[in-house]
């Protein structure tokens, strides 16, 4: 997975969504068979329920070790279940033409179950004039463009910098010290911001296991 991806949906990951990457859109040929169109970078859905609280089971408390309180700049529905279609760019967040095909848009709310086909090309509508639609059955879905930079004053969509990403996943690992610290993290980007935090832990002569018990 491209390194950039990785970071996105770790941070999509930590506000509460399921993600899938790199999903691939097939074009019907006139003359038979298929061929990709592009791959929408990341696709990624969240019911409005999502908490960072505990759950009891037996007696014992337990939680989710990467959610935390959602992010206020990502902008989430407060009562609607809410569907990303994200680019994710190293450099000036933008969505490449392809990703802007309403064919390529239709397909993937369609296959996903997003919207029926009858009422798919009114949502890929909004969803293109203003970066959001709603579906019949009332669910939000929004295009958001990941980048290091993000200028375009003409852009409809929502942008959200690298550079915000990582203070606020280095700000959750360091909140949250205790229960991560030393909990195995098997998403990469996350498990490699946590490394980074020891290390620097320990640079400044700061026990990289403090707040741990």
């Amino acid at each position: 997975m491209d390194t950039a991806v990785a970071l996105v949906q770790a941070y999509l990951q930590v506000n509460g969504y399921f993600t899938v990457a790199e999903v691939p859109i097939l074009e019907a040929l006139r003359h038979g068979g298929s061929r990709t169109a592009t791959d929408l970078d990341l696709l990624a859905v969240r019911f409005p329920g999502a908490s960072p609280g505990t759950a009891a089971r037996g007696g014992r408390h337990t939680r989710s070790a990467v959610t935390a309180n959602p992010d206020p700049h990502l902008g989430i529905p407060a009562s609607a279940l809410d569907m990303i279609v994200g680019e994710v760019k190293e450099g000036s967040a933008r969505f490449n033409p392809a990703a802007r095909d309403p064919r390529v848009l239709a397909a993937a709310l369609v296959r996903f179950g997003c919207c029926p086909p009858e009422s798919v090309a009114d949502t890929v509508q909004d969803l293109l004039h203003r970066g959001a639609a709603q579906t019949p059955a009332g669910h939000t879905v929004r295009m958001i463009a990941f980048g290091s930079t993000g200028t375009d004053r003409r852009r409809r969509h929502k942008v959200i910098t690298m550079g915000h990403i990582v203070e606020f996943l280095r700000a959750h690992l360091r909140h949250h010290w205790r229960e991560l610290g030393r909990t195995h993290l098997s998403q990469p980007a996350l498990a490699f911001l946590a490394l980074l935090e020891k290390a620097e832990r320990g640079l400044s002569s700061q026990d990289p296991d403090e707040g741990l018990t």
